[in-house]
């Protein structure tokens, strides 16, 4: 049964160490949301670290000045830990490659020093995602040929951003997770160390050890995220406690008539995936 707590507040005495994913539960791609950044100030200030957990595909140094312009206070967070980060483990002995690159341009950092060279799907040793190479328009349908010559050739995908889809402003966008599913469905091997998988946990972990300053408890350490196929199976798969952010990219879908949190609509998104959630709340606050 998942608990449905007014706020983070309820939760002090139980957890440590919060794992708080980013897009969907303290911004949207547009601006940040007050009362989330808040909550998350005061547990840092009050009760213990607070380590960000990112499907990002870029390094987490790369994704501070984003988390500054949408005015994400330096307050909310003690550690910063991206997808980008615990990828470049699964990249690093492929290079020279060359790889197939498929993401914008600003997605670079994610390459930097490795080595890795970059070619057409005929030469590729493995292809490289981040997301839709223009993200506002484009669709995995848009990426089928030349994901279709790639699986023909056995090559496997890196996937920097297991994410299928986030929430930019009050709009959704294809990410690299969307490609990938297409790359499985067309027979190719797809890789990932971002969420849910462990590389990325393993990295976060450790983290919030480190900052804990003593051995970690896994039962004290609490996940907090919107995405249930992403953030709660993460949190299911390694042992962990979560907190499901019911609004973020499922919208209205956990609402009720008067706007509040209905938790037979919870409990029916999390079944769907067959994933628990320990809480639920509509957005984070304190």
């Amino acid at each position: 049964m998942t608990d449905l707590p007014t706020g983070l507040s309820a939760l002090r005495d139980r957890y440590d160490v919060l794992l708080c994913d980013v897009w969907g539960v303290i911004h949207n791609g547009r601006e940040s949301w007050p009362d989330a950044c808040a909550a998350l100030v005061r547990w840092r200030a009050e009760v213990g670290p607070v380590v960000l957990i990112s499907n990002s595909p870029r390094p987490s140094k790369d994704v501070v000045a984003q988390l500054d312009s949408l005015g994400v206070p330096r307050e909310a967070w003690s550690a910063f830990v991206t997808s980008g980060d615990a990828t470049r483990a699964l990249l690093a002995p492929r290079a020279p490659g060359p790889a197939l690159k498929i993401g914008p341009d600003r997605d670079w950092p994610l390459y930097d020093g490795l080595g890795v060279v970059f070619g057409p799907v005929e030469e590729a040793t493995f292809v490289a995602v981040t997301g839709p190479t223009n993200d506002e328009v484009e669709t995995p349908e848009d990426y089928r040929a030349s994901l279709t010559a790639a699986a023909a050739r056995g090559i496997p995908l890196i996937c920097a951003n297991p994410d299928r889809v986030v929430q930019r402003g009050d709009k959704l966008i294809y990410c690299g997770g969307a490609l990938a599913d297409l790359y499985e469905t067309l027979g190719g091997e797809v890789l990932m160390a971002g969420k849910p998988f462990t590389p990325i946990y393993e990295l976060s972990l450790a983290e919030g050890e480190a900052l804990l300053g003593k051995p970690l408890d896994r039962s004290r350490v609490l996940c907090i995220g919107d995405g249930v196929i992403t953030d709660v199976k993460g949190a299911n798969d390694h042992g962990l406690d979560c907190l499901f952010i019911a609004k973020g990219i499922h919208g209205v879908k956990a609402l009720g008539a008067d706007g509040k949190l209905d938790a037979a609509k919870v409990a029916v998104l999390l079944d769907e995936e067959g994933v628990t959630a320990a809480h639920a709340m509509a957005d984070l606050v304190w």
